[in-house]
C-alpha cells in the first residue's frame, strides 16, 4: 500500500503544479486579450504554439528516452555518461534548428507574427532554451525528484507570466511582453544547470547513444503528430481566417484543454514509475497502477468537462471580451470531450511504451496529423473556429480507439466500467444543477462551482463510484 500513496502523493505535488501553471494562462487572458487587440493576442498565441512545437522535434525523442532507460540506473558515472551525451545531440540539434529559423525568419513572421521581427527573433533565444530545458526537466523527472520538477514547472511559467503582466501594465508594445516569457526559461535554466553539474559534474565520457536513438527517434513523429493535433488548427486559422480569428479561438481552445492539466501527473510519473516493475515482471503492480490512474484521472476530468461545457460562455465572458466569447464559447466542448478521449489514451498507451511498441504510436500520430490537418483545411472556410475544435476532437477519438486496440494485444486494458459509468451518472447530477443555475459574473460562477463540487463528490459517493478501499487509501496518504 505505502508505494501507491507515495505515487498518489507524487502525482498530488505534479498535479497542484500543473493546476498553478493552468491557471497562470487563464490569468494572462482577460490581462492581454483586455489591453491589446484581438489580432495582437492572436500573435501572442502563435508565438506559444511555435514554442510548444520546437521542442518535439528538436530534442529527438531523448527526454521520454532518459526516463524510459534511465530511471532503474543507480551508477552514478553511467548516469553521467548518458546524460551529457544526450545534452550534446540535443544541443546540436538545437543549434541547427536556430539557424534554419534565422534562414527562414521573414517567412515564419510573415505566417504566423504578421511580419513582425523582433518577435521572431525572441521566439528563435526562447526555442532554443525551452529545448534545453526540458532535457533538463526530464533529468529531474528520471530520478523522480518531483519536487525539484514541478518548482522548475512553476518557476519558468510565473516568472514569464509575472514579467509579461509588468510590462502590460506599463503599455509596453507586443513585443515587449513577448520579451517577458524569455525571463522565466532564461532564470530556470541557470538554476537547473548549476543543479545538475554540481551532483553529475563535467567529467564525463561520450557515449554511442545507438539503443537509445533506436527507441527514441520512432516516437518523435508521435510527438510533433500530437502537436499537429493539439495546435497545428490555430497556423490554419491564422493562415485562412487571419490572427483575428485565432484570438478568438484560442481562449475557448484553452479552456477546453485545460482539462489535460489532470493528465500530466500521470503522464510524468507513470513512465518513471512502471518500467522498474514491468522489468521485473510484476505486472500485476503494472496493471494496478493504470488501472488506479485512469480511474481517478476520470473522476476529476469528466465532470469537469461537463461543468466546462456549460459555463464556457459566461467563462469567457469574464475572461475575454463580448466578441471573443461570442465567437469562441462553442469552441469549449468539443476540445474539453476531446481532452478527455486523450487523457485516456495517454495513460492506456503506457502498455505500448513498456513492450518498446513506439513504431505503433509513431505511425499512429503521423496519420493522426495528417487527418487533422486535412479535416482543418476543408473545414475551417466553411465551418470557421468551431470545424477547428471537431477536427480536434476526431482525431483525439482516433488516436484513443486505435491505441487501445493495440494494447489489449498486451496487456489487460485498465477499464472499470462500473466506475465510469457512476462517473458519468454524478457528473450529468452535477451539470443539471449548473444548467439551471445559470450563473452570471465571476462571483456568481465560482459559488455555483463550489456548490455543484459537493453536488458531484456527494452523488459519486452515495452511488458508491469510491469504495471504501480507495477512501482508506487517501486517508493513509493523508
Amino acid at each position: 500500500m505505502n508505494e501507491y500513496v507515495q505515487f498518489i502523493k507524487r502525482i498530488g505535488i505534479v498535479g497542484i503544479a500543473n493546476i498553478l501553471i493552468s491557471l497562470s494562462g487563464l490569468i494572462f487572458i482577460p490581462i492581454i486579450t483586455k489591453n491589446f487587440s484581438t489580432a495582437e493576442y492572436g500573435i501572442w498565441a502563435q508565438v506559444n504554439t511555435l514554442i510548444a512545437l520546437v521542442p518535439n522535434i528538436v530534442n529527438l525523442g531523448l527526454p521520454y528516452t532518459m526516463v524510459r532507460f534511465l530511471a532503474s540506473e543507480r551508477d552514478k558515472s553511467k548516469i553521467r555518461e548518458s546524460f551529457y551525451s544526450m545534452m550534446l545531440v540535443v544541443l546540436l540539434s538545437t543549434i541547427i534548428m536556430a539557424l534554419a529559423f534565422i534562414i527562414f525568419a521573414h517567412q515564419i513572421a510573415g505566417s504566423l507574427f504578421e511580419g513582425n521581427m523582433q518577435i521572431m527573433y525572441i521566439v528563435i533565444i526562447i526555442s532554443f532554451l525551452a529545448c534545453i530545458n526540458l532535457m533538463f526537466l526530464s533529468y529531474f523527472r528520471t530520478f523522480q525528484r518531483i519536487k525539484h520538477y514541478s518548482l522548475f514547472l512553476v518557476l519558468q511559467t510565473y516568472i514569464g507570466v509575472g514579467v509579461s503582466i509588468l510590462l502590460t501594465a506599463l503599455n509596453q508594445p507586443i513585443e515587449m511582453v513577448v520579451l517577458g516569457l524569455l525571463t522565466g526559461y532564461l532564470a530556470v535554466f541557470i538554476i537547473m544547470g548549476s543543479l545538475i553539474v554540481k551532483y553529475l559534474g563535467l567529467n564525463f565520457k561520450i557515449k554511442k547513444l545507438t539503443e537509445e536513438l533506436k527507441f527514441a527517434i520512432p516516437t518523435v513523429p508521435s510527438n510533433v503528430s500530437s502537436w499537429v493535433v493539439d495546435s497545428s488548427d490555430k497556423f490554419v486559422i491564422g493562415i485562412i481566417l487571419g490572427a483575428s480569428a485565432v484570438g478568438c479561438y484560442s481562449p475557448g481552445y484553452a479552456l477546453g484543454s485545460i482539462l489535460l492539466m489532470f493528465l500530466s501527473p500521470f503522464a510524468i510519473l507513470l513512465p518513471a514509475v512502471l518500467p522498474q516493475y514491468y522489468d521485473s515482471g510484476n505486472m500485476q503492480k503494472v496493471d494496478t497502477f493504470l488501472r488506479y490512474s485512469l480511474k481517478y484521472y476520470l473522476v476529476f476530468t469528466i465532470p469537469a468537462a461537463v461543468g466546462m461545457s456549460i459555463l464556457s460562455k459566461p467563462l469567457l465572458l469574464v475572461l475575454t471580451t463580448d466578441v471573443i466569447a461570442a465567437q469562441g464559447y462553442l469552441v469549449t466542448p468539443a476540445v474539453a470531450l476531446g481532452a478527455l478521449f486523450m487523457g485516456v489514451y495517454g495513460i492506456t498507451n503506457n502498455i505500448l511504451i513498456l513492450e518498446k511498441k513506439t513504431n505503433i504510436l509513431g505511425h499512429l500520430w503521423t496519420g493522426v496529423a495528417i487527418l487533422n490537418i486535412i479535416l482543418n483545411i476543408i473545414m475551417v472556410p466553411y465551418l470557421g473556429i468551431f470545424g477547428a475544435s471537431i477536427a480536434t476532437l476526431i482525431c483525439y477519438i482516433m488516436a484513443f480507439a486505435v491505441t487501445v486496440y493495440h494494447s489489449r494485444k498486451y496487456a489487460k486494458l485498465p477499464f472499470d466500467y462500473k466506475a465510469i459509468a457512476k462517473i458519468i451518472v454524478a457528473s450529468v447530477i452535477m451539470g443539471i444543477f449548473v444548467e439551471i443555475a445559470h450563473p452570471t459574473g465571476l462571483v456568481n460562477i465560482i459559488i455555483v462551482v463550489a456548490v455543484a463540487v459537493v453536488i458531484y463528490f456527494a452523488a459519486l459517493f452515495l452511488i458508491k463510484g469510491i469504495n471504501k478501499k480507495e477512501i482508506n487509501l487517501f486517508k493513509e496518504m493523508l
